[in-house]
């Protein structure tokens, strides 16, 4: 089995917060904790900068995308200039189908949040 990662106390996730642990970006959207891998599949920014837009979803910081946080599926591709390239957000899309982020186990313990 792999080794807890401490993401910090219960009290420092309210809703819409986000933090770096390890390879977690660990957050809270709409009072449900998670933890998905921190990069995000266009160009590898770190979600753990990011934001919870008014649907729950993780928003890269860099270009707009937005992520399922229970299933780590991407659910609108890039934003700005890259979204004016054909088929690129149904490209990245497809790939998170295939290749979703990656997700860690959330657990409390003693008011502490883990990803195991």
């Amino acid at each position: 089995m792999g080794e807890s990662i401490d993401a910090g106390s219960v009290s420092d996730f309210t809703p819409g917060t986000i933090k770096g642990a390890g390879k977690y970006a660990v957050g809270n959207s709409e009072g449900d904790l998670f933890a998905v891998t921190r990069r995000c599949r266009h160009l590898f920014a770190d979600l753990a900068d990011g934001s919870i837009d008014e649907d729950g979803c993780l928003v890269c910081p860099w270009h707009g995308s937005r992520y399922d946080v229970k299933t780590g599926r991407m659910v609108l591709g890039p934003q700005g200039i890259f979204a004016k390239i054909p088929g690129l957000d149904a490209a990245f899309k497809a790939l998170t189908l295939v290749v979703p982020l990656g997700r860690g186990e959330i657990n409390e313990r003693d008011g502490e949040v883990f990803v195991d």
